[in-house]
């Protein structure tokens, strides 16, 4: 995981508070051509986006673990997740585990098509990968 550094936050945009790195997070999620729902963080005290790199990180004061019910999926999302993000995917992604059957699992990359065929396609660094529906990853408006 690459540490954030002072230099790193020099050059990046970076929030603190947990409404505007929600809020910031799902904007940049959405200009990526992903799901706004991939993120459900909670009291999240720092966030940051390197544009020239697209290197993001978010912390948030504990792990949080979150049901994707559309999908039957429990996710575990570390205090401090960071990935590389680019159109229609999340790469060298970090502080992100998924329970498969009675195994963990890091995800290491997430992706969409292009063009969209609504599918949503998660891949540990080990080759293994899922399939799933886009809009079970998606939020409704206002939340």
């Amino acid at each position: 995981m690459p540490s954030i550094s002072e230099d790193l936050k020099a050059k990046a945009e970076v929030y603190y508070g947990d409404e505007i790195c929600k809020e910031k997070s799902k904007f940049l999620l959405q200009e990526a051509g992903l799901p706004r729902g991939l993120l459900p963080l909670e009291d999240i005290i720092e966030c940051g986006y390197v544009e020239e790199t697209g290197f993001v990180w978010l912390k948030q004061k504990k792990k949080k673990d979150h049901n994707f019910d559309k999908v039957a999926r429990h996710v575990t999302y570390a205090s401090e997740i960071t990935a590389y993000v680019e159109k229609f995917k999340v790469r060298k992604l970090t502080g992100v585990k998924v329970k498969e059957l009675l195994v963990w699992f890091t995800l290491s990359e997430i992706s969409v098509n292009d063009p969209p065929t609504g599918k949503l396609t998660c891949k540990t660094s080990t080759g293994l990968f899922r399939t799933f529906p886009t809009d079970a990853f998606e939020i409704e408006d206002g939340k």
